[in-house]
C-alpha cells in the first residue's frame, strides 16, 4: 500500500491514471502526447506505477499498451475512505431524521 500512496503523490503520475481512465490502453507515444515532460520522464512515471500495481501493461507486437488497474485504488477506498464516509452519512441521516421529526411536532 506504500507504494500506491506514494505513486499517487506525484501529480504526474495522477495525471497519466487521468489520462489512462479517459481512454484504457495507451501506448507511451500517446501518453507523452497528453503531458509536457519528455518520453523518459513518462517512461519513469509509468515504471513507478506499474511497480505500484496501478498500470498494467500488455505488448502486442513491438507496442507497449498501458492500462490503468483500478483495484489498489478500491483497496485504499474501502480501508481509508469507506468507513470515514459512511460515519458522516450516518450522522447526516440522523440530522435529517430529527429535523423531520421536529417539523412534524410543531
Amino acid at each position: 500500500m506504500d507504494k500506491v500512496f506514494k505513486a499517487l503523490a506525484d501529480v504526474s503520475r495522477r495525471k497519466l491514471l487521468d489520462e489512462l481512465y479517459k481512454e484504457n490502453g495507451q501506448t507511451l507515444h500517446a501518453l507523452c502526447h497528453h503531458l509536457e515532460m519528455s518520453r523518459q520522464a513518462v517512461t519513469k512515471h509509468l515504471a513507478l506505477l506499474e511497480e505500484a500495481n496501478l498500470v498494467t501493461v500488455e505488448r502486442h507486437g513491438r507496442e507497449k499498451f498501458h492500462y490503468l488497474n483500478p483495484v489498489p485504488i478500491n483497496e485504499i477506498y474501502h480501508r481509508w475512505i469507506n468507513k470515514y464516509e459512511s460515519h458522516h452519512l450516518q450522522a447526516l441521516y440522523s440530522l435529517k431524521n430529527n429535523l423531520e421529526e421536529d417539523n412534524q411536532n410543531e
